[in-house]
């Protein structure tokens, strides 16, 4: 498996939701993405710039091609009282019905929690029952899970930023997690974390599992930075699950060819033809990153 092989370049990429203005900090993405009974469900953050507020809403849409959609319900910040949004997730909960995942930023600090909300319909999700997922602590800060179920149970990969040094909290690695339920989850621990010289030498983080189709190892792709200074201009590489960590594919990252290069939190949605949709989200040339959609 090669990532060429695996993910287009940003030349297939085309505008599902534009950035909410020009210029850098005004972004739109963080997406992710599932196909359910033949509707595309997105959900995806609206950020604004540092000075605007960060991460002020979060999205839930519906599409029936993948390319056009509508959104049915947004979340803001001030009713989880945090200072910001990051990436959120839509799952869809047998029994229960559907359940958003929110990454939190405790106002004031470093620090991150994962909350949830639980709902009969998406459009009901502002309202639904909250409950508190990932709390995080004092030492480290948790965002931007990737969750699947499936016969075996629940499954997250989790970004973890440590705490313990001031200035130093933009490092990131993954950890991998298992549940019975969705909401009360078990620590497997580290399975993906950066490697010193290379482009992801500060950090590492798990944004979508591929679809597996030919039999192979479970493969993901993720976002990785190599120093401080590249914070938000992540890139996507390819890694392979080996039975006990993430490896990664010694293939080059991919980046958006405008602005900063940001091409990062990717979500793999499998299509009934075979082919994988991706949504992405992307450096334009005035700084500012918008949410794409390319298949492969």
């Amino acid at each position: 498996m090669t990532l060429a092989a695996t993910v287009p370049t940003s030349g297939d990429a085309r505008v599902v939701v534009p950035a909410p203005a020009a210029g850098a900090g005004n972004w739109a993405g963080a997406a992710s993405a599932v196909l359910v009974d033949g509707v595309f469900w997105l959900t995806y953050r609206v950020r604004r710039p540092l000075t605007e507020g960060r991460g002020v809403s979060v999205v839930v849409a519906r599409s029936d091609d993948g390319g056009r959609f509508e959104p049915v319900a947004e979340v803001q910040r001030e009713a989880f009282s945090c200072e910001s949004f990051e990436r959120p997730v839509l799952v869809p909960v047998p029994g229960a019905g559907w359940r958003l995942y929110l990454s939190c930023a405790t106002p004031g600090s470093k620090h991150w929690w994962v909350d949830s909300l639980t709902a009969p319909t998406p459009a009901d999700l502002p309202s639904g029952r909250r409950q508190v997922v990932l709390p995080g602590d004092d030492l480290v800060a948790v965002k931007d899970p990737v969750v699947t179920h499936g016969p075996d149970g629940w499954e997250m990969w989790l970004c973890c930023h440590p705490l313990d040094e001031p200035g130093q909290e933009d490092r990131m690695t993954t950890r991998r997690l298992t549940s019975v339920d969705g909401l009360a989850w078990t620590d497997h621990g580290v399975v993906l974390a950066g490697r010193p010289g290379e482009w992801d030498a500060r950090g590492a983080r798990v944004t979508t599992v591929l679809p597996r189709t030919d039999g192979g190892p479970l493969a993901v792709l993720y976002d990785g930075r190599p120093d401080a200074a590249s914070n938000w201009s992540e890139t996507t590489g390819l890694a392979v699950w080996d039975g006990a960590r993430l490896v990664p594919a010694d293939v080059p990252p991919i980046a958006s060819p405008y602005g900063d290069g940001a091409w990062r939190y990717a979500s793999a949605v499998p299509l009934p033809d075979g082919r994988t949709r991706f949504y992405v989200e992307a450096a334009r040339a005035d700084g500012a990153h918008d949410l794409v959609t390319l298949v492969h």
